[in-house]
């Protein structure tokens, strides 16, 4: 059982910036393939950034060149920076683990740009 939580969400104006954390249990982080996920309302989950144990990270296009997904394995956290926020990135962001075959969720953190 891998416990999954997220943190940093909050409330931003237009072009500000937020970093969200994802820690997650284990001994094996490193073995981990992780990703964010948002979910606006009335709008179905997507992926927003993912990144391999190794590092390799893939994004969705609308957010490329703003945010910035990382993972420190020594402290078992993986992190999504976020710039140049826009009223449409407002969700709930959610931290996504993949283990042997297995996937673990977070109860997500809320993520609202407004003026």
């Amino acid at each position: 059982q891998v416990h999954v939580a997220e943190s940093g969400g909050g409330r931003v104006q237009p072009g500000g910036s937020l970093k969200l954390s994802c820690f997650a249990s284990g001994s094996v982080f490193n073995s981990y393939t992780m990703g964010w996920y948002r979910q606006a309302p009335g709008k179905q989950r997507e992926l927003v950034a993912g990144i391999t144990s190794i590092g390799s990270p893939n994004y969705l296009d609308d957010v490329k060149g703003r945010f910035t997904i990382s993972r420190d394995n020594a402290k078992n956290t993986m992190y999504l920076q976020m710039n140049s926020l826009k009223p449409e990135d407002t969700a709930v962001y959610y931290c996504n683990v993949g283990v042997y075959g297995m996937e673990y969720w977070g109860r997500g953190t809320l993520v609202t740009v407004s003026s």
